[in-house]
């Protein structure tokens, strides 16, 4: 073996000797597992919609369902994406009956059933507001793997960061992809009847 080449060999017999660790540390510690499980994302919850009703994860089944995280104090995000949204809905006329469209809040100390109403009022009426106590919002995004901080302000009131995905979960409640709203509202809906 020359003088350029085993050092490349040094290098590599430690690079494939480090993935395999790595790769040994996460299969153990069930990383792995959790990943190949389609079950990654989502599972039990129960909320409430704007109206009082109970919504539960077994309301998910027998059709699809886009699920989208976000607050009602939300500047930009959430009222872009919830119109967004709303454009897909109403690009696919009457099947819009067949998709459940649902905005969860991550902020259950302001967005009571009262302001997810009156905040969802400017959207399709296709879209259920959900909340609940801290205790039952924690339970659902930790299930879908949402990610939600309360950020003070300097004037004394906060805001929330949060995961910004709008989540596709298929007839069996079960998770497919993120959906893409990065598009015409026609193609996103051409998209979300194959799954009617």
């Amino acid at each position: 073996m020359d003088r350029t080449t085993r050092p490349l060999v040094i290098v590599a017999a430690f690079a494939g000797s480090l993935a395999v660790g790595l790769l040994l540390l996460f299969w153990t510690m069930g990383g792995l597992r959790s990943m190949s499980t389609p079950a990654a994302i989502g599972g039990p919850f129960q909320l409430t919609d704007q109206v009082g009703q109970t919504v539960t994860d077994k309301s998910l089944k027998g059709k699809p369902t886009l699920i989208f995280f976000g607050f009602t104090h939300c500047p930009d995000v959430c009222p872009t994406s919830l119109f967004e949204i709303s454009e897909v809905l109403r690009a696919m006329g009457t099947d819009a009956d067949k998709v459940n469209a649902y905005f969860v809040s991550v902020d259950p100390e302001r967005d009571t059933a009262a302001a997810m109403k009156d905040y969802l009022s400017s959207f399709d009426p296709h879209l259920k507001g959900l909340t609940g106590d801290p205790d039952a919002i924690a339970k659902v995004l930790s299930a879908y793997r949402v990610y939600a901080k309360k950020v003070p302000l300097k004037d004394g009131d906060y805001t929330m960061d949060h995961t910004a995905l709008i989540y596709l979960m298929d007839r069996d409640g079960k998770f497919v992809s993120p959906f893409n709203l990065k598009r015409s509202p026609e193609e996103a809906a051409a998209d979300l009847k194959r799954y009617l």
